[in-house]
């Protein structure tokens, strides 16, 4: 359950991983601005709603699940209860990417481990605590997997006779994802951008850009692509089960990503030994090895359907999200290779690089 509540909560929450970094390098971004830390899109609503629990059980009102130390853990029910720990894995998905502000570090190898702690408090109480707080006023068998914050809204608002607030707050959170959306839009369409001109991977209508430096036609392209995975949303009828699904989906693809980004790291110490790095990170071969263990074993749990899936059986569960991987993950990135063309490679404009 706390899985599942979690993932409502903090559905962009890894971007705090990345604040503890810039808090302490004084990062500035691109447009000159100075980011420092965490991000209020995230930490309002959490706190509005612990404050509301609180209140809540301290007007005497009785907890939806027992708060006592025999249901500290969940209840064991086979595989299916340890499902919702691959989308904790895609919570954190993004990690790796903080890498790049080492370089503003004026210590990296004592900074960036502050930072990366400092960062990674943030994320686990913002996993725990509001989680534990839904399950104050939603019970269990009611929990939705995509909805679990807004019911928690809904139901301290209703006891509190003020239900007029939960479509107003609900507004409030689309736009808080909408922003956070913008993020993940425009960052992975440049990264396209830069390795499609570089190495001929796209062709030159996908890396066109304005006048502004904009990849815009890269752009449509994801739009369109994200619009027709959204269709998914038409063909289940359970919602909460397509989110489920491409959840999954696009953690199992992560979790490809990482396990080669792993092997990779220990390659690349054990060749180049001596390359200047602006951090160095102890036991490498030891962290990658314990990564990769987890990444596989979250990868082959990926497969198992959750007790809250309700559509379909377990045969067509593994058909769809291993047809889904292996299209995103796979096929992809082969056409990606396969059909790149040296007459594609052309210069990076200095104003996409801006």
């Amino acid at each position: 359950m706390t899985g599942t509540v979690t993932k409502g909560a903090t559905a962009h929450h890894h971007h705090l991983l990345g604040r503890g970094v810039r808090v302490l390098a004084g990062h500035q971004n691109r447009c000159g601005t100075v980011e420092h830390g965490p991000d209020h899109r995230h930490m309002i609503p959490g706190a509005l709603l612990v404050v509301l629990g609180f209140v809540f059980l301290g007007q005497g009102n009785a907890s939806a699940a027992p708060m006592d130390s025999q249901h500290l853990l969940p209840a064991w029910t086979g595989l299916a209860s340890l499902v919702l720990i691959v989308n904790n894995f895609l919570s954190y998905a993004g990690m790796e990417m903080n890498a790049v502000h080492v370089s503003s570090l004026q210590d990296p190898g004592k900074e960036y481990p502050k930072a990366m702690a400092m960062a990674v408090g943030l994320v686990l109480t913002i996993f725990i605590v509001p989680a534990v707080v839904i399950s104050w006023v939603v019970p269990s068998k009611n929990l939705s997997l995509t909805a679990g914050v807004m019911q928690a809204f809904d139901g301290f608002f209703n006891h509190f006779d003020i239900g007029f607030l939960t479509p107003i707050l609900g507004i409030m959170l689309v736009a808080a994802a909408l922003g956070g959306m913008l993020t993940w839009l425009a960052g992975p369409s440049k990264g396209l951008l830069l390795i499609g001109r570089k190495e001929g991977y796209l062709p030159p209508i996908l890396t066109r850009v304005n006048k502004h430096g904009v990849q815009q036609n890269m752009l449509v392209a994801q739009g369109i692509v994200t619009t027709l995975l959204a269709l998914l949303y038409a063909f289940i009828p359970d919602v909460s089960s397509a989110y489920w699904i491409l959840s999954v989906i696009t953690t199992q693809v992560y979790l490809i990503m990482y396990v080669l980004m792993f092997v990779a790291a220990i390659r690349l110490r054990r060749n180049q030994p001596d390359h200047p790095r602006g951090y160095q990170a102890p036991a490498l071969t030891a962290l990658c090895g314990l990564g990769t263990a987890a990444s596989i074993a979250a990868f082959l749990i990926g497969f198992v359907p959750p007790s809250q899936y309700g559509s379909g059986n377990a045969l067509s569960y593994v058909l769809l999200i291993g047809g889904g991987m292996g299209v995103v993950g796979l096929l992809v990135p082969y056409l990606f290779l396969r059909f790149r063309k040296p007459g594609w490679k052309t210069d990076v404009p200095q104003e996409a690089l801006a």
